[in-house]
């Protein structure tokens, strides 16, 4: 059954830049996806308009025309055929607004996006790049006239609360329209598209018998709640959306739970954009990402700092994902922002309400990196918090800590669940402060189930060093930190979540580090999705069941070095590494396996486990290769802060 058509608007804008000058462009399209991402004077923030020419679609008289947006960054105000259609302040969730009575049979649609500073739209001040642009796909739909609701902060009319009672699951669905004395029809249907359970009413809870739950990357099962308006006794609109039944809680002294048992969440942080590209991105870059994510063995991710792409959340149900759901309030509260982080929050529950994915929704980020009116800050806090429980009282808040905000804080103690943004080991010396660190957080709050939201380390597949310090931004210190903060994390089993930042490489336009400016490289994969760099192989040796063996320092292909040590990834517990085909060393081990190696002119290694294998090869030079070392500003002298 197809009651609604969707028409998509996405080829053939014509795009009026920062010069003046006009191009044609398709959506998805950022203005910023170079200057952005170049670390130079000449990133810029502005207005930019977007047109588009195109003929009224066939409908009847008794349908209506919704424009649909589903991503501009960051604030729009549309016009159609010279009216005013709306304005959107939030550059990361959807929009619509029913344009029927505005179209005519040639139509000419204006949008003006605005990305420029300002005192009252988040983000404003982050480490990240705020891509502007029509960076999500434009849409017409043409529903009946009596339809579910369109008009309620983007979401889609359809709100389905699964519960587990036994061995069966108690689904409550209930659906939002205006069409007085018309009746709902639910169907739920299995992965299999059987129907399982039916009912009408636009409240009404169906049991499912011997429900198969959503278990998280193992098996997440989905269902499919399909619903129909019924007027006059016929058919006039249907939504549908998958769920799953699931139970989550978190103990303070045992982590995270899944449907009963324990779950330890680890995981990944990850942002949108791609090298080139920006947020400007397409199904098959997600597809990319989510590929990656799940061939580490991640079974979490940190979905930040703002409301991602529909089609993401959707792979993370699929896949099994547990999600963190933020919006981009982020680093400093404004006074004047306030309402905007109200109906950020307001639009990220009710259009993401359904995904069995997520599990927490984020308040804030580092939010005390600058803030001048901290009562100001705490009230919204506050505020924000209890919204996210009336919207969703099935759901938990948290938000991320700053590192400079200390276990005592206030704004630290307001949400559910807590995590901190921690770098002890990077941007400070001592990766043993971790372990203090997470011990004196527990001791103090042992009933405050506490997380790590964000730890990593910048390093570029280009430089290399044999005796790898911090801020050196050399592959080999990223291993480094990455073994000791994954054996920490071991030795507390009560965090609730860790989120390593980053899972690949991103924008940061403030930033100036590391030899490539604009950038922040703390991903264990770069911008461009091409390289994983070593420390990749170190979480897959933790996380994944995948059989590999990965030999690190392939980059680090000039040594000066007479014997030289060579590091094994590998979730194999046994190593042989070959060097011009002679046994150097087997090890029995647990996840990183070092040999020494004898190194004269070019020889080729091959670490080998049963019928795995890994090749690369290094050699012998005379002096230190000057490339391999950072050239300009480290982590320690320069930040965006």
């Amino acid at each position: 059954m197809d009651l609604r058509k969707t028409i998509i608007l996405n080829a053939g804008w014509t795009f009026t830049g920062r010069d003046g000058a006009a191009q044609t462009v398709d959506i998805p399209h950022t203005w910023n996806n170079i200057d952005g991402q170049d670390g130079g004077n000449d990133y810029w923030r502005g207005t930019c308009v977007y047109e588009k020419k195109f003929p009224k679609p066939e409908f009847d008289a008794d349908q209506r025309a919704y424009l649909e947006f589903q991503g501009v960054n960051a604030s729009a105000k549309v016009e159609l055929n010279g009216q005013a259609v709306g304005a959107h302040d939030g550059g990361y969730s959807t929009f619509r607004w029913d344009v029927t009575d505005l179209l005519k049979e040639e139509n000419h649609l204006t949008v003006h996006v605005d990305n420029s500073v300002n005192d009252r739209v988040y983000p404003q001040k982050a480490d990240f790049t705020f891509y502007g642009g029509i960076y999500r796909d434009v849409s017409l739909i043409i529903v009946n006239k009596y339809h579910f609701d369109m008009d309620y902060f983007g979401g889609p009319g359809l709100k389905v609360t699964p519960t587990v009672e036994g061995k069966d699951g108690k689904v409550r669905v209930e659906t939002f329209h205006k069409a007085e004395g018309a009746q709902v029809q639910i169907r739920l249907l299995d992965a299999e598209g059987r129907a399982v359970a039916d009912g009408a009413g636009t409240d009404v809870t169906l049991t499912v018998p011997n429900v198969c739950l959503w278990d998280g990357v193992k098996d997440p099962y989905l269902y499919t709640c399909e619903a129909v308006l019924v007027v006059g006794g016929k058919a006039v609109d249907q939504v549908s959306a998958r769920f799953g039944v699931r139970t989550f809680s978190v103990d303070p002294e045992k982590g995270f739970f899944l449907n009963g048992r324990s779950y330890p969440l680890h995981g990944v942080s990850r942002h949108q954009d791609w090298k080139g590209i920006g947020n400007a991105i397409t199904r098959e870059h997600h597809d990319t990402d989510m590929a990656m994510i799940r061939e580490l063995g991640a079974n979490t991710i940190r979905l930040a700092h703002y409301q991602h792409d529909q089609y993401f959340y959707d792979l993370c149900d699929q896949y099994g994902m547990v999600v963190w759901a933020e919006i981009p309030y982020i680093s400093e509260h404004m006074p004047n922002g306030r309402d905007n982080t109200i109906s950020q929050a307001k639009e990220l529950v009710i259009q993401n309400y359904n995904h069995p994915s997520i599990v927490v929704w984020g308040v804030s980020n580092e939010i005390t990196i600058s803030t001048k009116d901290k009562a100001d800050m705490l009230d919204n806090h506050r505020v924000l918090n209890d919204l996210y429980h009336q919207l969703d009282p099935t759901r938990l808040t948290t938000l991320a800590c700053y590192a400079m905000c200390g276990p005592f804080n206030r704004s630290a103690h307001i949400t559910d669940v807590v995590s901190w943004n921690l770098y002890l080991g990077w941007y400070v010396p001592g990766l043993f402060l971790n372990d203090l660190w997470m011990g004196f957080f527990h001791w103090k709050y042992p009933q405050r189930a506490l997380g790590y939201s964000e730890y990593g380390c910048e390093a570029m597949p280009n430089l290399h060093s044999s005796k790898p310090r911090r801020g050196d931004h050399t592959e080999e210190y990223q291993c480094v930190y990455n073994e000791y903060m994954l054996k920490c994390f071991a030795k507390h089993p009560y965090l609730w979540a860790t989120h390593l930042w980053n899972m690949f490489d991103f924008a940061a336009d403030a930033r100036d580090q590391g030899g490539e400016p604009g950038m922040n490289h703390k991903g264990i994969v770069t911008f461009d999705r091409q390289t994983r760099k070593d420390s990749f192989y170190i979480y897959k040796a933790w996380w994944s069941d995948e059989p590999f063996v990965h030999i690190c320092g392939r980059r680090y292909a000039d040594r000066p070095e007479a014997v030289t040590a060579v590091k094994v990834y590998s979730n194999q517990k046994e190593v042989a590494l070959y060097a011009n085909g002679k046994l150097v060393e087997k090890k029995s081990g647990d996840k990183v396996f070092e040999f020494n190696v004898p190194l004269e002119g070019e020889v080729e290694l091959k670490a080998a486990s049963g019928d795995l294998s890994d090749q690369c090869v290094i050699r012998r030079v005379d002096k230190p290769n000057p490339a391999y070392k950072l050239q300009g500003k480290s982590s320690n002298s320069a930040n965006w802060v």
